[in-house]
């Protein structure tokens, strides 16, 4: 058997083993496209009381990439845009998230069952550092949640800084 031969026979296998952890990535972006709205608490700090939001969403699916756009609004008058655009590469997830802001922060991570768990290094410090954590978690098949943990700075303490509960917008 030539050099060559022995290589593909090798490689061959793990072509194969690779080849469904793609069309999973790919599977699973595809389910959290669509509209979406909902609420839940975004904290400005970690110190800070919870505000209260509602927020809704569009997110698309092309193949390895997500596209998430959308605006939360909190008492009433103050609206914001935010949005991430994911892309995967076999298992690691990366891209960037546009806060409130307009700050464009770092995201990399992989996928554990249903959500997508991200490291988060912010455009500019937030609670003494850049780094938090963010996950996506899918919730059956019309229902999405979207986490953010941060440190304070003070306790040393992981805290949720937001937590939005989504649904799928029927019809959509």
């Amino acid at each position: 058997m030539t050099t060559s031969r022995r290589r593909m026979t090798l490689l061959l296998p793990l072509l194969l083993l690779a080849a469904p952890a793609f069309a999973d990535e790919t599977g699973f972006l595809k389910s959290l496209e669509g509209s979406w709205a909902g609420s839940g608490m975004v904290k400005t700090n970690a110190q800070a009381k919870p505000l209260n939001v509602t927020c809704s969403f569009d997110s698309r699916a092309d193949g390895t990439a997500l596209s998430m756009k959308g605006n939360c609004r909190g008492l009433l008058v103050i609206s914001r845009s935010i949005g991430a655009d994911l892309q995967t590469n076999g298992a690691r997830y990366s891209g960037v998230y546009v806060g409130p802001q307009g700050g464009r922060s770092s995201l990399n991570g992989a996928r554990r069952g249903n959500t997508i768990n991200l490291a988060v290094h912010w455009a500019k410090p937030v609670n003494g550092d850049r780094n938090a954590d963010m996950m996506i978690q899918k919730i059956g098949n019309n229902g999405m949640r979207l986490t953010t943990v941060d440190r304070d700075p003070t306790s040393g303490q992981k805290v949720t800084t937001s937590e939005i509960n989504l649904q799928r917008k029927t019809g959509a």
